[in-house]
């Protein structure tokens, strides 16, 4: 799986915190981490948690990312800014058992995390048993277990639902303000990373298009 990492600007200095336990959780599980920043709070791309919901919605309906974690203060903003994209299905968490669960139930592709909230000390311990109980086991197998097919069935109505309330990701591409979307995707190692993985050609066509303007 590969898991990208999102940072939006008043968190930003939480990187490198971020990462290490994410990494040290999820690369011995095979898992691979693009982090795509911000990696400080003075980066010349700045992200704001508006910014955060394109981005992920840039990278998993691409397919340049199968998963996304991110957040920003209360995790809420940035959440709320993922699901207002087609193709996203962002929750939120605040400990393991929230992680857990919505791996389990939800089965989604984000995680919005609270990263000013309760981040005090041992805040890496918690990150890292939030990363075990969302990544350590296949998502969607229920919780109850016996609740695990309607779960699923949810979980498709769900998708469906966001088919028609949500416009399609090329046209929002298009038709979004093209000065927001640059600043987006102009961070220090966005072309690094998202061109290698994206699978979408219309999108990195497009995307290099905005890039080059």
């Amino acid at each position: 799986m590969k898991i990208a990492l999102i940072n939006e600007n008043s968190q930003a200095a939480k990187n490198t915190i971020i990462e290490t336990a994410l990494k040290s959780v999820v690369e011995p599980m095979g898992h691979e981490v693009m982090n795509y920043g911000m990696y400080s709070a003075e980066d010349d791309a700045q992200l704001t948690y508006v910014q955060v919901g394109l981005l992920t919605a840039i990278l998993l309906n691409s397919k340049a990312a199968d998963f996304v974690v991110t957040g920003c203060g209360t995790g809420m903003g940035a959440m709320l800014a993922a699901n207002s994209f087609p193709g996203v299905v962002c929750g939120h968490a605040q400990d393991p058992v929230d992680a857990f669960t919505f791996s389990q139930i939800n089965a989604g592709n984000a995680l919005a995390l609270p990263f000013a909230k309760g981040f005090g000390w041992g805040a890496e311990l918690n990150l890292g048993y939030i990363f075990e109980k969302l990544f350590g086991q296949e998502m969607g197998q229920g919780y109850p277990k016996e609740r695990a097919q309607i779960m699923a069935k949810n979980r498709n109505i769900l998708n469906d639902v966001k088919k028609i309330t949500h416009n399609d990701m090329m046209s929002i591409l298009k038709e979004i303000d093209q000065d927001f979307l640059k600043q987006t995707i102009s961070g220090e190692r966005f072309q690094e990373y998202f061109f290698a993985n994206c699978k979408c050609e219309e999108m990195a066509a497009y995307l290099k298009g905005v890039l080059n303007a």
